[in-house]
């Protein structure tokens, strides 16, 4: 009983469940089809059409006087948009500000904000009119070229679309979070569209064979108002070819050496929706957290001219590493995550650049093919009047002496219509018609009309039968659009630029040594740390070094190339240069097997700094027991931290001499008892990573390799023997011989007892 009362009253019993879903699904297909995201047709959204429409109904074209702001903004709001004023506002300044759209819809006059992220000022203070463009978006409205609807309350119609001679969608982009769901379309260039729809016209009977590659040769990417660049091609191609994809833009920065004989770095221009002063303030913040510590001064000089952010950098520091370091750590490089979800029949789709052309063309099409029509139904029906002139013109005495008969004008009508078969209209028209036009030149006037009316009807009939004239309308339009906006793109697109900043872009490529010990302590100092001294200079301390211990290595490279550790025991490790410790020259430096991954008992034997793994550069390695091995320096780019085997030995053997070598080069390898073998490196097969090598010279019993280095054929080879004899002799009187034979003598092999072994032998 109670629940049939609840009934009878206002109460209704409802599922929550299917309220709630609903009632939901209401709220998100209107924000979804009437508040975020464009037409695909004309790239509006209803604020953005009504407001050019209200401007339109007000008169204000882009040759009348501007009007205030907030008298736009009421108009909007009055009759189109019942929604805030301040969402009105903000859409009208974005389609002034030339840093949002790439090309403008409203003329501002007064404040419309700044790239610095300043409001607008106020509405009663700012004033505005449309734009040339806009005015294109406008033409042919009033020629039934458009559906039009009820506004909110069914007072007064409005477009639905509007005609947009212009592709504005791509044009300006839009961005918009409904529900659900987001649209995020970067600004193109108006002359790479046109080029791009001419195409698709010219091939529309064959439209489904038009790949992304080739429209991709007139649109080649997004250009941004505020210029530039576009890092990479790979975003582009997906975007265009799917509808998705991820664009990252950088800034344009200059580097300019003052006169000082410093480096400074002059950003002038910023990607696409980056703050300005949100930029600046995130580099000081950088700065002051020592995470960029190269910097000295930061300015922003921007002012009508143009943008201009001024860093200036401290005494040696290298510009490229700071602007590397801008742009992994700030807004200097952002994304632009491409998403270009439009309108299409009230549908939200995501849409590929052909397919959104497509849609533009389709759209033109209609809107001609209407226009036309109204034209030849205007023209037919001033036909229809100007036929009736002439009848009377032909008859003028007996029309006048009908009317002057009537007794009254519709009798007179009447008269005229049954006598000279002419309709109500044509009737009507003669009896409004002046005495002026029976004046001679006036007659003539009208068969002149009549002519031309009659060759327009021709036109217009010709044009609705043939959709192929209608296309090469749309292409006419375009370049006479490109014509008179068409300017040349702002953004550059940079194909080989990487957009991934790995660590080694932020470190400055300078000279340094390589110090390695006996008991394996490693350093790197600046080459700078040891000043050129004349003769008789005490010279300066290179190592402190700890008793029984002393250097081995002193290797020159740059801190961007990649140090390959050989030992002992065949393998080889891989560090880069500026991931060794940067120490004083007076320091002893760190163990090395803080660094590699050495086993116990492994001892690095040879050392060299690699600039690239290029496949035309070799690796000569050589062991104790005269085995020698060639391998192409690419089996070397990456060898892991780890170690990899680079060479197989047998055992109780070692491998002790590595040289980097061109194809072209001689070896020269000498043994401790005095033999030297010459030969060229072509003797011995490039092989692969695990190969043991090949024997290199022939040993004697009890003799072993002491040295093996690359021939220099105006040099000479310098031998030191364990007694501390040393010999130089010109490596011209080494004559080559074959690999694997035993040499011949590099020293009195008889005096050995008295001057020792070779202990070392090196090509000076």
């Amino acid at each position: 009983m109670a629940e049939e009362n609840m009934i009878a009253g206002n109460v209704e019993l409802v599922d929550i469940d299917a309220q709630m879903r609903s009632a939901y699904l209401d709220y998100a297909m209107s924000v979804i089809v009437a508040r975020a995201l464009p037409d695909a047709r004309d790239g509006m959204k209803p604020v953005h059409r009504r407001i050019l429409y209200a401007m339109h109904e007000l008169g204000l074209r882009s040759n009348s006087p501007y009007k205030k702001s907030a008298r736009i903004v009421g108009e909007v709001l009055g009759k189109y948009h019942p929604h805030g004023d301040s969402a009105v506002y903000e859409s009208m300044a974005r389609m002034a500000q030339d840093f949002s759209l790439r090309y403008l819809l409203v003329d501002g006059q007064g404040n419309f904000g700044s790239v610095d992220g300043d409001a607008p000022a106020a509405m009663r203070y700012t004033e505005a009119r449309l734009q040339k463009m806009a005015e294109e978006m406008l033409a042919d409205l009033e020629k039934n070229t458009v559906d039009y609807g009820p506004n909110f309350d069914d007072s007064l119609q409005e477009p639905l679309v509007l005609p947009a001679r212009l592709p504005n969608l791509l044009l300006n982009g839009a961005s918009g979070i409904a529900v659900g769901m987001a649209t995020n379309i970067p600004p193109q260039n108006l002359r790479e569209l046109a080029g791009a729809i001419n195409y698709l016209i010219d091939h529309y009977d064959t439209i489904e064979d038009i790949s992304v590659d080739d429209l991709m040769k007139f649109v080649h990417g997004p250009d941004f108002p505020t210029g530039g660049m576009i890092v990479g091609t790979e975003g582009i191609v997906s975007a265009y070819g799917t509808g998705r994809g991820r664009i990252v833009m950088r800034g344009i920065a200059h580097i300019e050496e003052t006169k000082s004989g410093r480096y400074q770095i002059n950003i002038t221009e910023i990607p696409y929706q980056v703050n300005k002063s949100t930029l600046i303030e995130r580099i000081a913040e950088l700065v002051r957290e020592d995470k960029i510590d190269q910097i000295s001064d930061l300015r922003d000089e921007s002012d009508k001219r143009g943008m201009s952010i001024v860093i200036e950098l401290k005494r040696g520091a290298q510009p490229k590493k700071v602007l590397n370091q801008l742009y992994k750590y700030t807004a200097l490089q952002s994304t632009f995550g491409v998403q270009m979800l439009a309108l299409v029949d009230g549908e939200p789709r995501t849409l590929p650049l052909k397919r959104l052309l497509q849609i533009f063309i389709d759209h033109r099409h209609t809107v001609i093919t209407r226009r036309s029509q109204f034209d030849l139904d205007k023209a037919k029906a001033r036909l229809h009047i100007l036929d009736g002139y002439l009848i009377a013109l032909n008859n003028i005495d007996a029309i006048i002496k009908v009317i002057r008969e009537a007794e009254d004008a519709d009798k007179a009508k009447s008269a005229l219509m049954t006598r000279f078969t002419l309709s109500d209209l044509q009737a009507q028209a003669i009896l409004d018609m002046q005495l002026r036009r029976l004046a001679a030149l006036e007659r003539w006037k009208i068969e002149e009309e009549h002519k031309q009316v009659r060759s327009t009807i021709e036109y217009l009939e010709d044009l609705l039968a043939n959709p192929k004239k209608i296309l090469a309308l749309i292409k006419d339009d375009m370049n006479d659009v490109v014509e008179k906006y068409g300017d040349d793109r702002r953004t550059k697109i940079s194909a080989e630029a990487r957009e991934d900043i790995h660590e080694e872009d932020l470190v400055p490529d300078e000279s340094v040594l390589i110090s390695l010990t006996e008991r394996g302590y490693i350093k790197r100092v600046a080459a700078t740390a040891f000043r050129q001294q004349s003769r008789g200079g005490r010279g300066v301390k290179g190592h402190t070094t700890k008793e029984e211990d002393e250097v081995v290595m002193l290797i020159p490279a740059r801190s961007l190339d990649t140090m390959l550790f050989f030992t002992d025991k065949g393998k080889v490790y891989s560090e880069k240069v500026y991931q060794i410790p940067d120490l004083d020259r007076a320091q002893k430096g760190i163990p090395l097997v803080n660094i590699l991954a050495l086993g116990p008992n492994e001892k690095v034997t040879a050392a060299m700094s690699v600039r690239d793994f290029s496949p035309a550069q070799f690796c000569v390695m050589m062991t104790g027991r005269g085995r020698i091995k060639r391998v192409t320096m690419e089996e070397f780019a990456s060898v892991r931290p780890s170690g990899l085997i680079a060479m197989n030995l047998d055992d109780g053997d070692t491998l002790g001499w590595v040289r980097l070598t061109s194809g072209k080069d001689e070896i020269i390898i000498v043994t401790e008892n005095g033999q030297a073998l010459r030969f060229g490196e072509d003797k011995v097969r490039a092989m692969g990573r695990q190969a043991a090598g090949v024997q290199g010279i022939k040993l004697k019993k009890d003799d072993v390799v002491t040295s093996m280095d690359v021939v220099d054929k105006d040099g000479a080879l310098l031998v030191v023997t364990t007694n501390g004899f040393g010999k130089q002799t010109p490596l011209k009187e080494y004559t080559p011989k074959g690999r694997a034979t035993g040499g011949i003598a590099t020293i009195d092999q008889k005096a050995l007892k008295e001057i020792g072994k070779i202990a070392a032998a090196r090509v000076v």
